[in-house]
């Protein structure tokens, strides 16, 4: 995703001098042809994320469209409060573009695992969040986030992540996409967890169930049409994420469906617990031992569906 991002912010750069790339000393054999073709546009901070934020809260007012990167955790829970006050309740033109969402750098320990972030920007008074579900819609994201007025969050996950799409598919903040259709269950998605949703829902099919699958990529604003048509046009509805089942995409699902009115939809919350993930291993593994590989999803689905 972190290739996805950069090429479209280059291509975004070359014909818009508002764009600025501000990085907090990371990045490195990424960042570089945009800090070599646009050295005026690009600050490395160093690794002070706060005062990162303050700068890029400084470019925005006098007119930038600042993207500001660094590893997951370092410009979300590190300075939340500059985000807060400085970015969001400005209404900057920022945005936070945050690499290795959810358990990428799981061989790192908890410190590193970015589990509560969404949750965290989602309750943000202003700010867009926005989690892409492969390389093809980092790229799209990247571009509908520069043209998005004021704050948005980019969560990316890595580089070399697996491409889910066959084709470019119509990419719209607020609005999902549906990656396969189907009238049984619902699997919605959000980031980089999207490609073992799918290879989910290629199992369901050969056990005959047919599944509708939906890249929610945008947290916030939700697609609340989308979510209320599966309500209605399928048996259940299960969230996936590579988040906490508190506040993420699961959240902001049950939120809609709880107002909705609808009755008799089954509904589950596929993610981490509330807990910290003191398991040390490669994202792979760890989405393994918390139950979010493409069997677990597949079991859930089944089970879920058992109940109906």
């Amino acid at each position: 995703m972190r290739a996805g991002f950069i090429r479209a912010l280059m291509d975004l750069a070359k014909t818009d001098e508002r764009i600025f790339l501000l990085v907090g000393d990371v990045g490195y054999s990424l960042v570089e042809p945009f800090a070599q073709g646009f050295p005026r546009r690009f600050i490395n901070v160093g690794i002070a994320e706060q005062n990162m934020m303050g700068i890029a809260t400084g470019l925005a007012m006098s007119g930038k469209i600042v993207f500001a990167y660094s590893l997951a955790n370092f410009p979300t829970f590190r300075c939340v409060e500059q985000i807060r006050n400085d970015v969001c309740y400005h209404n900057a033109n920022v945005k936070i573009v945050a690499s290795g969402g959810g358990l990428v750098y799981g061989a790192l320990g908890v410190t590193h695992h970015v589990t509560e972030d969404l949750a965290i920007m989602r309750a943000l008074p202003n700010m867009t969040v926005i989690a892409p579900g492969d390389p093809i819609e980092a790229a799209l994201a990247t571009r509908e986030a520069a043209e998005f007025p004021g704050p948005c969050y980019l969560r990316l996950a890595r580089t070399g992540d697996p491409v889910v799409h066959e084709a470019v598919p119509d990419f719209q903040i607020g609005k999902a996409i549906t990656v396969r259709n189907g009238d049984d269950i619902t699997l919605v998605a959000s980031g980089g967890i999207l490609y073992n949703t799918v290879q989910a829902a290629k199992q369901l099919e050969q056990k005959g169930i047919k599944p509708r699958v939906l890249s929610m990529h945008t947290v916030k604003p939700l697609d609340a049409e989308a979510l209320l048509a599966a309500a209605t046009e399928t048996k259940a509805i299960i969230t996936i994420e590579e988040h906490s089942i508190i506040g993420g995409l699961g959240g902001a699902v049950a939120e809609v469906l709880a107002e909705s009115g609808i009755s008799g939809i089954a509904f589950r919350r596929v993610g981490i617990k509330d807990c910290f993930c003191f398991e040390v291993g490669s994202q792979a593994y760890l989405c393994k031992y918390y139950s979010l590989s493409a069997e677990d999803i597949v079991n859930e689905a089944i089970h879920l569906l058992k109940g109906v």
